[in-house]
């Protein structure tokens, strides 16, 4: 029997999925992916499907069958569920759907293989909290019938489903992203540094609902997939927030981004419904159980995504 580590990673064609996948067989780990490419893109993969120790899987993890054949497992990675407001508000269905049964079906996965799995679970859950920053034990003030409902309910019920399997002895762990970003955000992704950095590029006004006042705390890609593998070689529950310290203004990342950018403009439009005032995760659990933090500046982050989403609008 083999003894490198074989990784099943749903969603792995997605923003966070293929540069976790890429890192994963960057350490000598065999990787699996799974995406029924509804959001995400095959083109984030294109260096890693020739690699003998990659393997894409196009399929739908609401469905048992895309599981079946996948042998000598050792970690699974749940990502898969449409996860910016512009898709899940489009797919609200296939979005509780990624996230009940999709969920059941990874962890069932890592129960018949006794592999350690990571779910992914948002930041969403503390809908607009009244605590800040927010902790995980943070119980979180959101809507159950809101316009974004179907995302954040449906990442509460990941959560529960992973606290059931854990009860029940799977080795399972919960990490709650604050807002990542990065290379491999496309343009149309619809998150607001994507868009931002979209707009931008294509010398558009940048637009900023509700002033732009509310806050966020975003972190590179690259600082979270450090903290997912350190989760990954864990054996700790969770929850654990996944989140830079550093938090900001919409309206002030939107005047960093046309400043790295070199053009654009901002403009002040109508509020949207049940917007989040403030986001900022409390990472002290995360540095004192997996010696983690993020550690990459906001400008740089901007500078690199900025450059990538260049390169491809232009090809």
């Amino acid at each position: 029997m083999s003894t490198t580590n074989h990784v099943v990673v749903t969603g792995g064609a997605g923003f966070i999925g293929s540069h976790l996948c890429r890192a994963l067989v960057e350490r000598g780990d065999r990787v699996t992916a799974i995406d029924n490419l509804s959001t995400g893109h095959r083109e984030n993969l294109t260096d890693l499907l020739p690699h003998p120790q990659f393997g894409l899987i196009v399929g739908d993890v609401t469905t048992v069958s895309v599981f079946a054949g996948l042998a000598e497992v050792t970690h699974v990675v749940h990502l898969a569920c449409p996860a910016s407001p512009k898709a899940n508000s489009a797919m609200p269905l296939e979005t509780i759907r990624a996230a009940s049964l999709g969920t059941l079906n990874t962890l069932e996965l890592a129960q018949r293989n006794s592999a350690r799995a990571v779910i992914a679970s948002s930041s969403e859950i503390y809908g607009d909290p009244q605590i800040h920053p927010q902790p995980e034990d943070y119980r979180g003030n959101s809507n159950p019938v809101g316009p974004y409902s179907a995302y954040t309910e449906g990442k509460r019920l990941t959560e529960a489903a992973a606290a059931a399997h854990h009860r029940m002895g799977t080795n399972v762990g919960v990490v709650r992203p604050f807002n990542v970003y990065g290379p491999n955000m496309w343009p149309e992704d619809g998150r607001v540094v994507s868009s931002f950095c979209a707009d931008a590029l294509a010398g558009k006004t940048l637009q900023l609902h509700n002033g732009g006042t509310q806050t966020r705390s975003l972190i590179y890609i690259t600082d979270f997939v450090d903290g997912m593998v350190a989760m990954l070689d864990s054996d700790e529950f969770g929850p654990i927030n996944l989140g830079s310290d550093d938090e900001i203004t919409i309206a002030d990342l939107a005047r960093l981004v046309i400043d790295v950018a070199g053009t654009g403009a901002v403009e002040l439009t109508p509020g949207r419904d049940e917007v989040v005032t403030v986001r900022r995760p409390d990472t002290s659990r995360a540095r004192k159980l997996l010696d983690w933090a993020a550690t990459t500046p906001l400008r740089a982050g901007v500078t690199d995504t900025l450059a990538w989403m260049r390169q491809v609008t232009q090809s």
